[in-house]
Order: C-alpha cells, then sequence, then structure tokens
C-alpha cells in the first residue's frame, strides 16, 4: 500500500436464482482468489446472494432467511481476510424489503447500504417488491451485530485517511443526482457500485462512460461489479460487465459475457492531491456516520500501465485528432498577437532543429489566419562555430517547402568580436557557448524592430522545466508558441504534419526528426554535431515522464522512480533512471528563475510552467526534500 495503491477487484461469480446456498459457496470461491491476488477491496454484484431476477420471491420468507444465512456464512468465511468486501442482497428492515449492499471486514458486517433509486420502467419493476431507502441512518441487528443501515455511510481506512468508500447500488449511478455526488462531498475517494445492469445493443459504451465520467466528476476511483451468468433470461440478459476507473481514466473492465473477475491498483494519494487543489470539496458530512477499518501493512504489486510518454496518445486517431487541436491552438495563440500588435512580419531563428521546425510550421498557420502571406513569416538562419551542413540545408529546404520568406546571417565574427572585447581567452566553455545564443537573441531582435516584426520563441516545455536555454538568449522572445509543448509531443507534431503535407516538405520534416537534438554550439566532429543534448542532461522521453508526475500529478520522487522503472523496464536500468531523475529534481529547482520570467505563451495541455498562470514557485527553493525522498527509496 506504500504511495498511496490499493489493490482492488470486482468479481462476478455464476449464481442461480434462489438458491442462496450455492451462491454463498461461489461467492467464497471468489473471495478467496481476490484475497489471493491481495485485493483490499472486493465488489460483488447487486443482489448477489439470491439472484437479481428472482421477483415475487423476494416477498418469501424462505428466500430472506437464506439470504440472512448466505451473508453470514460469507460473513464467516472473512474472518481471516484483511479486506473490505460488498456483497448484495435482499433484506427486510421495519416490515419493508429493500435493495441492499452489505459491507464486511474481518468477519464483521460494518454496514448496511440500502438502494436510494429504484428503477420502475421498462423491464425493471422494483417498486413491487422494494422500498426507496430511508432518509436517515438508523441501528439494526443483523446476524447477531449491531449494524449501521442506511445510505449515508463512509467507511475510512484508519491507518490510510485518505482511503474512505462509499457505496450505492446500479441505478444509483443512472439518475440526475447519484449519491456518490454527495459521498464525494462527504469525503468519499472510492465509490463502489453493486449492480445488475442487463445487457442491450449500445448499452456497453454507454455504462462505460457513466462510470468513467463519474469517476471524473468526482475526482474518485469507482468499482462496478455486474451480475452475470446464471441469472435468468426469460425476458432480459445479463453480461457481467465490470469496470474499475480512477479520475476518468479505465484501469480494467471485463468482456461481456465472462463472468469474470477483474483486478487494478487505486492511487488513494493522487485522488487526494487532486482534490486538494479544488475548493468544492468541503467535507460537508452532515448526517453521515463513519465506521473505522484497519488494513495490515502489504507491499501492493502493481499491474497497472503508466504509459511512457503521457502526453502523447497512444491510439493513432486520437494522436492526429490531438496533433490537428494542439497546432491550431498555437496557430490562434499567435494570430491574436499578430493582430493585436499590428506586427508585419514574424520573425524566427530556424536551426533546422526540432522546436525551429515546429515554431515555423505554426507561424505559418498563424499568418494564413491572420490574411497574411506565408513570406510575412521570416525565417533567419545563423550558422556560427557549431552550425552542420544538414541543419543549416534543412532549415532552407524547411523555409523553401513552406513558401517562407529567409534571411542569412553569420554570426561567427561578431561572437569572436565580443569575446574578445571582454577579454575570453578562447576556451569552449559556457561563455564561448552562450555568446552564440545572445547574439542570435539579439540579431532576431533587431530584425523584428527593422521589418516591423515580432520575435517568435522556439523553446518547448521540456526546455523551460531543465532550465536548458541560454538566460536573455534562447530564453527570450516576443512570444511563445511551444512553451506548453513537451518534447516528446514536438516529435509527434512535426511528424503528423510530415505526413500529411507528403512531398518536399514531408522529407524534410522527417530529417529533422532523424536529426540528433542540440544547441549546435561546439564545433562539429568530422561534419557532425559534436554536442548531443540528451547526453549531457538526459533523455527527454524520461524528463517528460518526470516532469508529468511531479508537477502534474503531484507524485513524490520516490514514487516516480518506481512508476518510471516499470514504464522504461526493458529501455533502462534503474540506476540510470534514478540518476537523471536527480537531476531532472536538481535543474528543475534551480532553473525556475529562467521560468519566473518567460515571455507569454498559449497554455496547451494540463502542464504548463506560466509563471503567470500555472506554476508559481520562488527561484531559491531547495530540493533538499525531495532529493532526501529519493534517496530513501
Amino acid at each position: 500500500m506504500k504511495h498511496g495503491f490499493i489493490k482492488v477487484a470486482a468479481a462476478t461469480p455464476t449464481i442461480k436464482v434462489a438458491d442462496c446456498n450455492l451462491n454463498a459457496e461461489n461467492i467464497i470461491v471468489d473471495l478467496k482468489e481476490c484475497a489471493s491476488q491481495g485485493a483490499k477491496i472486493i465488489v460483488f454484484p447487486e443482489l448477489v446472494i439470491t439472484g437479481y431476477t428472482s421477483g415475487d420471491l423476494f416477498y418469501q420468507e424462505t428466500l430472506q432467511d437464506a439470504a440472512i444465512k448466505a451473508l453470514s456464512k460469507i460473513r464467516k468465511a472473512s474472518v481471516n481476510i484483511n479486506a473490505l468486501i460488498f456483497v448484495g442482497l435482499p433484506l427486510r428492515v421495519g416490515g419493508r424489503i429493500y435493495n441492499t449492499a452489505a459491507a464486511i471486514f474481518e468477519g464483521r458486517i460494518l454496514g448496511v447500504i440500502p438502494k436510494t433509486y429504484l428503477p420502475n420502467y421498462n423491464e425493471f419493476y422494483e417498486k413491487r417488491q422494494f422500498g426507496e431507502a430511508p432518509q436517515k441512518n438508523s441501528i439494526i441487528e443483523l446476524d447477531n451485530q449491531k449494524v449501521v443501515f442506511g445510505t449515508k455511510i463512509l467507511f475510512q481506512c484508519r491507518d490510510i485517511p485518505e482511503l474512505i468508500v462509499a457505496a450505492e447500488i446500479c441505478e444509483d449511478l443512472w439518475v440526475m443526482t447519484p449519491p456518490s455526488a454527495a459521498h464525494a462531498l462527504a469525503g468519499a475517494s472510492v465509490i463502489v457500485n453493486l449492480s445488475a445492469s442487463n445487457e442491450t445493443v449500445g448499452k456497453e459504451d454507454y455504462r462505460r462512460n457513466l462510470v468513467c465520467g463519474q469517476s471524473a466528476r468526482l475526482i474518485s476511483a469507482y468499482i462496478y461489479s455486474d451480475i452475470g451468468d446464471g441469472e435468468s433470461t426469460t425476458d432480459i440478459v445479463f453480461a457481467g460487465h465490470n469496470i474499475i476507473a480512477e479520475n476518468g481514466k479505465i484501469l480494467a473492465e471485463t468482456q461481456l459475457f465472462q463472468n469474470k473477475t477483474i483486478y487494478s491498483e487505486i492511487d488513494v494519494y493522487s485522488l487526494a492531491y487532486e482534490r486538494s487543489k479544488l475548493a468544492n470539496y468541503a467535507g460537508n458530512t452532515e448526517g453521515y456516520d463513519t465506521v473505522e477499518f484497519v488494513f495490515n501493512p502489504a507491499e501492493t504489486v502493481l499491474t497497472r500501465q503508466y504509459p511512457k510518454y503521457p502526453f502523447v496518445p497512444s491510439e493513432e486517431q486520437e494522436l492526429s485528432n490531438r496533433a490537428e487541436l494542439i497546432l491550431t491552438m498555437q496557430a490562434h495563440g499567435l494570430k491574436k498577437r499578430i493582430h493585436h500588435t499590428g506586427v508585419k512580419t514574424v520573425v524566427i531563428g530556424v536551426s533546422g532543429g526540432l522546436d525551429s521546425a515546429l515554431a515555423l510550421l505554426v507561424a505559418a498557420r498563424a499568418v494564413k489566419l491572420a490574411g497574411k502571406d506565408a513570406n510575412s513569416v521570416l525565417g533567419v538562419t545563423m550558422p556560427c562555430f557549431g552550425t552542420t551542413n544538414r541543419t543549416l540545408t534543412n532549415a532552407q529546404r524547411l523555409m523553401t517547402a513552406l513558401g517562407t520568406g529567409s534571411q542569412k546571417v553569420e554570426i561567427g565574427d561578431a561572437v569572436k568580436d565580443h569575446l574578445n572585447k571582454i577579454g575570453h581567452t578562447g576556451q569552449m566553455d559556457v561563455t564561448f557557448e552562450n555568446a552564440q545564443a545572445r547574439e542570435r537573441t539579439q540579431v532576431l531582435m533587431d530584425i523584428a524592430n527593422l521589418t516591423n516584426g515580432l520575435v517568435v520563441g522556439t523553446g518547448d516545455l521540456s526546455e523551460l522545466a531543465l532550465g536548458w536555454a541560454t538566460y536573455n538568449g534562447d530564453h527570450m522572445s516576443m512570444y511563445g508558441v511551444n512553451a506548453s509543448v513537451p518534447k516528446t509531443l514536438v516529435k509527434y507534431l512535426i511528424r503528423y504534419e510530415a505526413l500529411k503535407a507528403g512531398g518536399e516538405l514531408k522529407e524534410v520534416l522527417l530529417d529533422i526528426l532523424d536529426t540528433p537534438i542540440s544547441p549546435e554550439l561546439l564545433p562539429p566532429q568530422e561534419g557532425e554535431i559534436a554536442q548531443i543534448t540528451e547526453d549531457l542532461v538526459g533523455p527527454y522521453a524520461l524528463h517528460d515522464f518526470f516532469m508529468y508526475y511531479l508537477i502534474r500529478m503531484g507524485f513524490p520522487p520516490s514514487k516516480v522512480y518506481r512508476i518510471a522503472k516499470l514504464a522504461f523496464l526493458n529501455e533502462m536500468d534503474e540506476e540510470t533512471v534514478k540518476k537523471w531523475l536527480e537531476v531532472f529534481i536538481k535543474r528543475f529547482f534551480s532553473q525556475q528563475f529562467k521560468r519566473s520570467c518567460l515571455p507569454d505563451g498559449v497554455k496547451i495541455g494540463s502542464v504548463a510552467l506560466s509563471p503567470r498562470g500555472d506554476w508559481r514557485m520562488p527561484s531559491d527553493a531547495s530540493p533538499s526534500l525531495w532529493l532526501k525522498e529519493l534517496e530513501q527509496e
């Protein structure tokens, strides 16, 4: 359970309608299997002890008594199982029969939750047999125990206070105001749903969207257990569609008609972090009873997947749609700035690398939106000591393919003159490198003044996170179109444009993608790039992974390290991952001063580092706590 990971299960046992003893035996078999897999929250379907389709048999005392005996049998089987278990059964309370969910823990019944909304339309006739849930909680006696009965019950783990579980039953999710909304406002981070949702054409997608959407609205985990094979098929059929979701993402799901158990690990610390940023979770617990339980310490083995590229969609069609949207957002942001300032040109330093290629593509779109010709974009190449023929040629080819204006300014003599004047002795040090970057920025700014233009920056989000930019050099511009686009996404955006364009533009973009990432500030070796960025600061795939989970998700470094080892299992050893994570943390803290004075630039995704928007941090904050936490892993 380290890092807030809790293994959960949604199980669909095979049942026989009205055979409570057999159903209890099958539930216990599945219960023990779930426990052997390390599940700490185990959810069974609605009315699973009797079968949902028992009809008027629910009135029969014989069935009611058998259901309670079956519940007792399940309860006793759970004595040595350290898990919170939910099972569905009919229960007579105060002369009325209720459709309920019983919560069991280590041989105790912790509470019983009646169904709030009873469907009474089409194939459903629940109001015929069941009463609507009482407005207030009460205490009942069940299986020789005093038990809380009502809809407002929270089950809280004493040693993991962020883990608060509440239950609703089937139709409760499908109505306009699901009880789970109130449960979440009261603090519930995990919602379980015991369901008997019959299958009709198209219902699978709708059900999935409901579960996924509710988990997103509530910023919760949602465990949905559906009844399946064994129910009566007199008029309807059930498919056992189990779903585990977390904050809008499906973690696990069964295929229909399989009667399978699904498992995943929910992250309650992550949910608590997300909720802590919202003001509307005020903890309204009026009318609620909280029942505590304690989980034994256990290591949760992770099976859920963390994608290596969290900023990049995995599906090709989704990637294409996302790429088009991002490029359009970038272009509209720049178009607005063009209109506002009334400039005649958009000036971009084109290096033949990834970032400047993306900025040029965006600028070409933006001027078109602004009603200007492509040649109002002025691409400037500024070859110097480290420039290779490949990158210089690709820069020119790109501008030609896009039909933009172009200008070449040799800056080598100017940089040498400047270095001589300040007494630099000629060594290839940081002064030697940064003087080139600052000279390029000065050239761009002056050309913009000369042409009544605006300098568009090319630096991306990954470089901003690492501080991989020369202060008041490539760090500065009049508008940064790539400011919230991470490097891994830059590559996919360029590939998207290449495949869409074809011809010469496609060829040059693909060659740019194949070119090693480099600032080209050191002389080439035998005509090849000598300075490889990822050799110096680490792989961008790792850094983007670190950035997403440290900044967007708020994970501590040890947790980021844990999931990064899994995500990059077949590519990098643990020592390499840890080394670059330390580099990321140190650079992120030490380079905040560069982010504190960033140019304007439109926010694209869920992670942005603008000091005016998403990220506010003192420039002299210490990374010591984060580094120490990582050392303890």
